[in-house]
C-alpha cells in the first residue's frame, strides 16, 4: 500500500472572513501546521487541493487545481484521485487543526487493497479526514458531473460498493474533528486548548 497525502484548502471562507490557511493556531499558520502533520506520515507524495495555487504553497507540495467549474471539496478529491499514482489518498482539511499524525496513521493502517476508511461521528461521516482508494476516482468524476455533489452522498456510495469502510470515532478523539468556520470557533477552540494545557490545581487544605 502506498498513499498520497492531500491538504484540502479550497473554500471561500465567507463565514470566517479570512483565508483559513493563514489563520494562526498555536503560534503557526494553519497551512504550516497541517503540512507538518502530513509530512510526519512520510507519504509517497504530498499535494494541496485549491482553486488557484496559493502563495504559501510549500515547495515539497504539488498544487492540484479543481477542474472548472469548481463544485466544492468533491472537485478537489476528484482532481487528486484522477492524477494519483499511489494506491490510496489521505485527505485532510485545512480547518481541522487539532488532528494529529498518530490518529491519521491509525486511519492509514485500517485501509486495505481497494478499500478506504471514512470516520463517523453520531451517524455523520467525516469525508474531509479520510482515506480513499484509487478505485474511488471513477465515482468521484461521475459525482462531480451530476447534480448531487455532497461528500456525504459520495462516501455513502463508496461504502455501499465496498470501496470504503466506516471507522466510528472514539469519544476521546472527537475533538480532533472540530473544525473552524467562524472567528468564534477559533476563539473557543483556542480557549479550550489553553484550558487543557493548564496544570491541575490542588484545592486541598
Amino acid at each position: 500500500m502506498t498513499f498520497t497525502a492531500l491538504l484540502l484548502t479550497g473554500g471561500m471562507s465567507r463565514r470566517m472572513g479570512a483565508d483559513k490557511a493563514t489563520l494562526v493556531w498555536q503560534g503557526e499558520p494553519l497551512w504550516m501546521r497541517q503540512a507538518r502533520v502530513l509530512r510526519e506520515l512520510h507519504p509517497t507524495a504530498l499535494k494541496i487541493s485549491a482553486r488557484v495555487t496559493p502563495d504559501w504553497c510549500p515547495p515539497d507540495f504539488e498544487a492540484v487545481l479543481d477542474h472548472p467549474p469548481s463544485r466544492g471539496p468533491l472537485s478537489g478529491l476528484a482532481a487528486a484521485l484522477e492524477g494519483m499514482r499511489t494506491s490510496h489518498l489521505l485527505a485532510l482539511a485545512i480547518d481541522l487543526p487539532q488532528m494529529t499524525t498518530n490518529h491519521l496513521r491509525e486511519l492509514v493502517e485500517l485501509a486495505g487493497p481497494g478499500c478506504g476508511v471514512v470516520p463517523e461521528i453520531d451517524g455523520r461521516l467525516e469525508p474531509l479526514c479520510a482515506i480513499y482508494p484509487m478505485e474511488a476516482a471513477a465515482a468521484a468524476a461521475q459525482a462531480t458531473a451530476g447534480e448531487d455533489v455532497s461528500l456525504q452522498s459520495y462516501c455513502r456510495a463508496l461504502i455501499d460498493s465496498g470501496r470504503t469502510r466506516i471507522r466510528p470515532v472514539r469519544d476521546d478523539d472527537r475533538r480532533l474533528y472540530s473544525n473552524f468556520n467562524t472567528p468564534e470557533d477559533l476563539r473557543l477552540a483556542t480557549k479550550s486548548h489553553v484550558r487543557r494545557r493548564l496544570p491541575a490545581v490542588d484545592t486541598a487544605d
